[in-house]
Order: structure tokens, then sequence, then C-alpha cells
């Protein structure tokens, strides 16, 4: 090397240091947040660590658990996150199980089946389980390898058997040691499809169980703490997509530390029927999904979090639809004031590194819009201030609820399926949210729970389309009425599935259908007069005499829905109110969305000073209006700004770093290669900003507004920023 040369990097070295040395700091290799212990934010991936995959979360969730997860894992901790792993316990690639090489006997009879002889699975050999009791074991071995890695935390993902399965061998086996007798086609009778959703049901908790009590086997002998989690979809999703999934049975799991709610623009842009309309009502849909998921944690104290993907498993959809669904669902999961954790992206790759629509020619295919790339990472980085003390609605009455049950799922195939669009259910539920109501599903399986009840004052019910699984439940409703609630009956005893052997008519009990089990705990008979409050104690009940499904087929049916849910709640002495609109505020932050196929009247309107999330610019606005399909998630600067310099938003990771007198600093961090943002509350413009040691002129300052936005390009490594005053 030459001296000239030697010289020149002795220099270009001292002006490095020089840098670091003016910021009163150098740039540490992976950001450092104090609060990421909380576990706010999450997503998974089955990558090792990518530029595109580097979303700043506080948990990165590897996904599988092959030879090669080690190696993933180290990739993804090496730059600072916690790791969590994920397998799937109903598919994947198992196949060393499926071909006998774990335990010398081949399960290939396990794969799920249908009725013509078909394995269902994913493409290959990649086959949905019908779980045996070796299944359990062979995931524990895989499952030992992400112990050995360090993972903090398992979870078992998505335990789905399809409604059309149940011809296998292995499920005919299954079918003998449960029930004791021989097996039954599902087609053939309603009590076969019934007996065989409820042995479905019963599998995969069996499963998760085998695994859970493995990992709690393994932390008392090394001491550790290793969670467990089961990521799942709704009730209302699996019930309408005809598959059967142990749901709010999971509750009864040992050693389950809660769920990961999958709802998604997928799930909830499937159509349903309201008003004789049958089409996709993403936010409505949304808002429901999620309102089922809060009963697998609002009875028993474990932690949930919520699925936002900001597209979707289907490729075929271009970015305005991706961003347009997006925005529905993440709203509808911010209407959860309950729930302040979240998975924010599955497969961060394809999200920020897809070109879409799949359907074009691969040249006519587009990447992420730098602004939803913004807005994105943005909204992802305020997902770490949910947790919010104060909480305020502004909508219809609340304490309105619709009681579902599991067994939604185990009606759903030949003979007699239940209504396509699950109408049994939206047909109750849909009138009720479109007038501005924020009503909730309310699991019936934990209404045992002591105090599961006590924020509802109204209670929609049917037997149709599902029943009861244990008469247990009945008793904590009638006290809850007799206590003050008011019970609405939407039932006409007419669902074929009444004549199925169960609880109600076996054992010494002789009822036609549980909804007479229930009259009678509450004192009444058939003989009381239809859409009529009966008082019982300090509540009362109201009977609809017909079929629920039958609501969502007209605007009548709709009506008398909302007619009943008002006579119920002022019968329970609650003020009734109507809104074509949701609003709720979460701390600073404004949660809105406008209504359409709703009630008439002007848009809802609030003044003040708004930065709109969804905006890539983080601009001010002085009137936010919720109109009928609008979805609003916005920062109330009245309420966010406090007189002293700091960070309201950003989009891209921006923790507080050591500062000085009149200077304020952070370590920055994005998605590669993706526009930047940072809003400040400042009193006093900026002499100088620099980044990573450079100046930066790209800002702007309000002294009007208060109000400092910075602009950059994001890179995947840390770097320092620094706003001198």
């Amino acid at each position: 090397m030459s001296s000239n040369l030697k010289s020149k990097l002795f220099f270009a070295l001292i002006a490095v240091v020089a840098a670091c040395s003016s910021l009163g700091q150098t740039t540490p290799a992976t950001i450092a947040d104090t609060n990421q212990i909380l576990e706010r934010t999450c997503f998974q991936t089955g990558k090792p660590w990518t530029e595109n995959g580097d979303l700043r979360s506080d948990v990165a969730i590897v996904y599988g658990i092959d030879a090669g997860l080690p190696e993933r894992i180290g990739t993804w901790r090496d730059h600072g996150y916690r790791i969590h792993v994920m397998t799937g316990v109903a598919w994947g690639e198992y196949q060393d199980y499926l071909y006998g090489r774990f335990d010398g006997i081949n399960h290939e009879d396990e794969a799920q089946t249908d009725r013509n002889g078909n394995k269902i699975g994913h493409g290959g050999d990649v086959y949905y389980m019908c779980p045996g009791t070796n299944y359990g074991k062979f995931l524990c071995v895989g499952v030992q390898r992400a112990l050995d890695a360090g993972a903090e935390a398992i979870h078992l993902e998505e335990p789905e058997f399809w409604d059309r399965a149940g011809y296998s061998e292995g499920f005919k086996r299954e079918w003998k040691d449960y029930y004791h007798e021989d097996w039954q086609p599902p087609h053939s009778s309603v009590d076969a499809r019934w007996r065989t959703g409820k042995l479905k049901y019963f599998l995969y908790r069996r499963a998760l169980q085998q695994v859970f009590d493995y990992v709690q086997a393994y932390n008392q002998k090394t001491g550790r703490h290793v969670r467990c989690y089961v990521p799942t979809h709704s009730l209302l999703n699996y019930a309408q997509w005809c598959i059967v999934s142990p749901e709010s049975s999971l509750a009864n799991l040992k050693g389950c530390d809660g769920y990961i709610a999958q709802v998604w623009t997928g799930t909830s842009r499937e159509p349903n029927r309201f008003r004789g309309d049958v089409r996709s009502r993403t936010f409505e849909t949304a808002f429901l999904e999620y309102g089922a998921m809060q009963n697998l944690v609002r009875a028993t104290g474990r932690s949930v979090w919520y699925l936002n993907d900001p597209i979707e498993d289907n490729a075929n959809h271009d970015w305005t639809d991706y961003r347009r669904n997006w925005e529905s669902t993440l709203v509808a999961s911010l209407f959860q004031p309950a729930v302040s954790q979240y998975e924010v992206a599955p497969w961060p790759e394809r999200v920020f590194g897809g070109h879409y629509p799949s359907s074009l020619p691969r040249e006519q295919r587009q990447a992420m819009p730098p602004a939803y790339a913004t807005e994105l990472q943005t909204v992802i980085n305020t997902l770490n201030d949910m947790k919010q003390p104060k909480v305020a609605w502004d909508c219809g009455t609340t304490g309105i609820g619709v009681l579902v049950s599991d067994s939604l799922m185990f009606q759903r195939g030949e003979p007699t399926p239940s209504d396509p669009h699950l109408g049994n259910v939206y047909g109750l539920m849909m009138p009720l949210l479109k007038h501005g109501l924020p009503v909730a599903p309310v699991q019936l399986e934990t209404v045992t729970v002591p105090h599961a009840l006590d924020n509802f004052h109204v209670l929609f019910l049917s037997y149709d389309g599902q029943k009861p699984l244990s008469p247990g439940v009945h008793e904590p409703l009638a006290q809850w009425v007799k206590s003050g609630g008011v019970l609405v009956v939407c039932d006409k005893d007419a669902d074929p599935y009444l004549q199925v052997r169960d609880w109600w008519n076996s054992d010494g009990k002789n009822y036609s259908t549980p909804r007479k089990h229930l009259f009678e705990q509450l004192g009444l008979d058939d003989s009381i007069a239809a859409d009529q409050f009966h008082s019982v104690g300090k509540g009362g009940l109201i009977w609809l005499q017909e079929r629920p499904a039958h609501f969502s087929m007209s605007a009548e049916g709709a009506d008398r829905i909302v007619a009943a849910a008002k006579l119920a709640a002022q019968s329970a002495k609650l003020d009734w109110r109507e809104k074509n609109y949701l609003l709720l505020r979460r701390g600073p932050y404004v949660i809105a969305s406008g209504l359409d196929e709703s009630i008439a009247g002007e848009p809802r309107t609030l003044s003040g000073r708004f930065v709109n999330l969804f905006d890539a610019t983080l601009q001010v606005q002085t009137n936010l209006v919720i109109s009928p399909g609008s979805r609003q998630f916005c920062l109330d600067l009245n309420l966010a700004q406090t007189g002293k310099t700091h960070l309201l938003a950003s989009a891209c990771k921006a923790v507080p770093a050591e500062a000085k007198r009149r200077q304020l600093a952070f370590t920055v961090e994005g998605v590669a290669h993706t526009p930047a943002i940072l809003l400040i509350e400042t009193d006093r413009a900026p002499k100088s900003i620099t980044l990573a040691g450079s100046k930066l002129e790209t800002f702007e300052y309000s002294a009007k507004e208060k109000l400092l936005w910075i602009h950059f390009d994001n890179t995947s490594s840390p770097r320092n920023l620094t706003v001198q005053f």
C-alpha cells in the first residue's frame, strides 16, 4: 500500500471518529429498545434475515421446525430480535412422520381424506393430518430443535380439520376409540355429521396438549419459561370456510399462554348476506371476527396478538385493493381496546419484496408504492403505543352481544348443512353493527366463567345452526337474566340437528330442543307470546319465533332484529342510540369507521387538529369527516402535543438516544430503500440535522403548528439521527 493511500485512509478514519464524537455516541450494531420485552408487535417469516423483512418489531417469529431452523434463528437474533418459533400443527413438511421414518410406522392413512378417497393437502405430499397419538410426539422432536436454539415461545398454528374430511382409515380408528362403536360416514345422517365434528374438535386439542405438556416438562427440567401459543382463525371464519378447530376449548389446555387472532383481508372479504344482498363487507366482518377472538382471552387473562396483513394470500389483487382492505381490517382490530399486541405481517418479504397482481405478465406487475411502504411503517411503529388507559366510545348503544358456540363448525356439511352464508350468525349481528352498535360475539362455552357476562346487558341467542355443548351453560345464563339482563331468543325449533344424540335427549333427559331446557331454567314455557318482553327476575326474555338466517334475507328481517334490540335495550334500562359510524378514542388516537348500508344522516365531523396516520406525508388536517365507507386512524394533536420536544410518529423504528442540551437524538432503522418520515413536536426550528454524521436538508418546520417533519430513505442498519436546536 502506498504512503499516499495510507495517509488518505488515516484522515478518513479521523473524520469518521470526529463525526461520531460530535454526536456524543457511536452507532450501535443493532437497534436497542428497552420496551422490546413487552412484545408489543411481531411478525412471522420462514426466511433468514433480509433487508425487506426487517420490520423492527419486538419479536421475529421464525417459521418451521426443520434442520435449518437454528441457522435462521441466528440471523434474526443477530439483528436484535426476540425469537419465537411457529410451525403448522395440521400440516407441514412432515414426510418423516408420513412415511414411517420417525417411528417405523407408515402414517399415510392419517392424511385427511374426503368422501371420494382424495387426500386433502397443499400439493404434493404435504397433507392436512388426522393426528394420531404419535403425531404429537413427532412434532415434539421439531419443537425440541426450537428449544435448543433458544426460542422464547412456541406457536402451533391453525389446528384445522376440514369438514369434508373424515373418511380416512386413521379417522375410523379414532372414531372406534372415542365412541366405542363402528364408524359412520359423516354424510349419512345429521347425527353422524355432528359426532364427526365433535371428534375432530377433540383430536387437535389432544395433539396440542401433547406438545404443550412436552414444553412444560422441558421448562421444569431447565428452569426456563418457554411459552406456548395457538395462532388460529376466528370461529366465524372457520365455520364459514367449513373447518373444525378446537377454538374455545383451547382455554382448557394446560400450558397454553395465549393466541394469535388470524384475521386478515383473506378471511374478512368472505361474502355474507345482509338485507338480502350477498357481498364482501371487509370492515364489518373483520370487526366481528376480532370480537370473536377476544372471547379466547376475555375470561381467561391470557394474551392475544391481532394479526394484520398488508396484502393477503391471494396474489391476484393490486396494491389499491390490498391497501384499502388492510386499512379496513387494521381499523377493525383497533376497535378492541382491551388488545394492544399485534402481528403486523405474515411473510414480510412478500409484502415489501412482492410484485402484484401475479395474474399480469411479470413485467407489468408493480412493486409496493413508496407511499404505502411509508404508511405501513408509520402504523407499525404506532401500534407499539396502543396500550392506552383512557378509552371513550362514540357510537350506538353498547353492552349488546350475540352468543356463538363452537358447534357452529359441526353443522356445515352434508346431509343438511346450515346456511352457506352463515346467516344464522350474521343475520343477528350485521343489522346491529350497521346501526353503529359495537355488537360483540360472546362465546357460549365461556359463560360458566365467573364475571364473563358482566359487561353485557342484552344478548341474542339461537340454537339454529349451533347447539350448546353442555347443559351447564344454561344456569349462568338464567342467573344473568334474573340479575337484570335481557335475552333475545331467535328460534323456530326447525333445525334438523335438534335430532342428534346429545345431552338434551340422553341420560334421562327428554327435551326436543335445548331451548326448552333453557326456558325451564328461566321459569318459562312455549306459551309465551312472540316479539314481546317477558319479565324474569330483574331482567327478561324476548322470543322471536323465526330461524335466524331468515333475518339476513330482507330489509324487513334486518329491521326486525334492530327493533328487538331496541326493545331489549329499553327493557334493560339502556339509552338507545343508533349511529352511521363507529368512533373510539384510545388516548390521543382516534379510530373511526363510517358505515354504509346504515341509517340516514350527515357524516360525523370532528374539528380540531389531526394527523392521519394513513397519510404518508403526516400533514395536519382541521376536520375529520367520517363518511360512509371511510376508515380513520388519526393522532389528535390537541391531546398528543405536550409542550415538550418529542417524537409523535415515525415511518421507521426511532429509539431515543442519549442527547445533549438543545439536541434531540434517535437511533433509526427501517425497511431498506423505503421513504421514512419523522414527525416531531418542537417549539423551536432546528439549526441543523445530521443523519449518520452527514447533514440532512430534507426537513420542514411549521412554527404555527410547532411541528417538524424529517424525511430520508430507510436503511436496514441502525443510524444516528441528531437534531440541533
